[in-house]
C-alpha cells in the first residue's frame, strides 16, 4: 500500500479508501445494480482483507444506515490502525429510505457524541459535514464548520471538514477546515479547482464516486475503466485517498492494486 499525507493534519491515508455504506444502507442509494447487505461474519472478513492489503481507512456516516454500529461491533475484532471517517449533517430514514439534514450546532455536537458512542471511540479521527448541495449557504449562515471546530478545540475530533457538491463551496469549505471531500472521475471533472486550491491551501482531498457510483463499469469500453479513472484522478497531487465502497473482497485487492499504481505513476 502506499500513503498519503492527508494535508497538514498529521494523518497519513492510505490512497484508496473503504467506503462503508453498502454496511448499512440499501435503500435510495445510485448504484446500477442491486446488492444485499452483508451478515457480520462477510463483513469482517471485508474488513480483514482491506486490512491485509494495507488500507487504514474507512468512510462511514450516520447516513449509512447501520454502517457505524457495525463498525463499531467488528472492528474491535481487528488489530489494524484503522482511521475513520464519518459525516454529520444528514439523516436518513430506514422506514423511507429517505433523507433529511440538520446544520444546528446543538444536532452536530449530539451526531458528534452519537457517531463515538456507536463506533466505540474516544475521538473520531476525520468529521465531515454532509452537505444537501447548499454548501455557501451551510457554511455561512450555519456556521457548521466553526462548531467543528470547537469541537476539534475539546477533543473529540482530529480533524475536519466537507463532502461538497459545489465548486463555490468546495474552495469556501477548503478555506475553512482541514479536509474536503469532492466527486471527480472520468465524466465529471469540474471540481479539479476545488483540487488544486486545497493542494495550495494544505488541505486534504478525498475523492468520492470515482467510478460514478459503478456507472463507469457499465459499457462496451475495452479499456479497464477502474485503471483509467484512477490514473485520471491521480494525476492531481492534491488528491490523498480516493473512496470507493465495495462489498466484495477481490475487488477491493484489484482496486487497491490499481490505485497504488496509478498513485507511483502520478509520482514519477
Amino acid at each position: 500500500m502506499e500513503f498519503a499525507k492527508l494535508g497538514n493534519t498529521g494523518l497519513d491515508v492510505s490512497v484508496l479508501g473503504l467506503g462503508t455504506v453498502k454496511f448499512g444502507r440499501d435503500l435510495g442509494v445510485k448504484y446500477p445494480t442491486p446488492f444485499a447487505i452483508p451478515d457480520d461474519r462477510q463483513l469482517l472478513n471485508i474488513l480483514n482483507c482491506a486490512a491485509d492489503i494495507g488500507i487504514n481507512l474507512l468512510d462511514t456516516a450516520p447516513a449509512y444506515g447501520a454502517s457505524e454500529q457495525r463498525l463499531g461491533q467488528l472492528l474491535k475484532k481487528t488489530s489494524a490502525p484503522w482511521l475513520v471517517a464519518t459525516k454529520v449533517g444528514e439523516i436518513f430514514d430506514p422506514s423511507t429510505g429517505l433523507s433529511s439534514y440538520n446544520y444546528n450546532p446543538e444536532f452536530i455536537r449530539a451526531s458528534v457524541e452519537n457517531s463515538l458512542k456507536l463506533l466505540g471511540l474516544e475521538q473520531l479521527d476525520i468529521v465531515l459535514l454532509h452537505s444537501n448541495g447548499e454548501d455557501e449557504d451551510i457554511i455561512q449562515n450555519y456556521g457548521g464548520l466553526e462548531f467543528l471546530a470547537e469541537l476539534k478545540k475539546e477533543g473529540l475530533i482530529r480533524a475536519t471538514g466537507m463532502s461538497t457538491k459545489t465548486v463555490a463551496g468546495g474552495i469556501l469549505a477548503a478555506s475553512q477546515s482541514d479536509v474536503v471531500m469532492v466527486t471527480h472521475n472520468l465524466d465529471y471533472r469540474d471540481e479539479v479547482a476545488v483540487i488544486d486550491y486545497a493542494e495550495e491551501k494544505g488541505v486534504g482531498v478525498f475523492i468520492k464516486k470515482a467510478l460514478s457510483s459503478g456507472n463507469a463499469l457499465l459499457g462496451d469500453n475495452q479499456a479497464d475503466p477502474v485503471q483509467q479513472s484512477f490514473d485520471c484522478i491521480y494525476q492531481h497531487r492534491g488528491v490523498s485517498s480516493i473512496i470507493l465502497g465495495s462489498i466484495n473482497p477481490a475487488h477491493i485487492a484489484d482496486n487497491a492494486k490499481k490505485a497504488i499504481a496509478s498513485y507511483r505513476n502520478s509520482r514519477l
